[in-house]
């Protein structure tokens, strides 16, 4: 989430897209946990319907780098990892 955001402000719906299996509770819940902890700020737009735009703030550009990195090691070792998810499900 905080890698969408990192790409520019974006709406419930743009994030509900880009991040692949979430529901919109855990969308809910995770953006108001982030803003929260001060990472995302929430901004309603006063529009018929209104708008409301989630961006990331100063504090969570700091660890965008490194998440970054964190995402492509993941996307790089994925086969690897649903290899040791199973593992670990067969040992039930």
């Amino acid at each position: 989430m905080l890698l969408e955001l990192g790409h520019g402000p974006r709406r419930f719906t743009q994030l509900e897209r880009a991040i692949d299996g979430i529901s919109r509770r855990m969308l809910t819940l995770n953006l108001r946990a982030l803003e929260r902890n001060g990472l995302v700020t929430r901004t309603v737009h006063p529009d018929a319907p209104p708008r409301v735009e989630y961006a990331i703030t100063p504090l969570a550009e700091e660890i965008r780098e490194p998440l970054e990195a964190l995402a492509a090691w993941a996307r790089r070792n994925r086969s690897a990892l649903s290899a040791a998810r199973r593992a670990y499900d067969r040992r039930d």
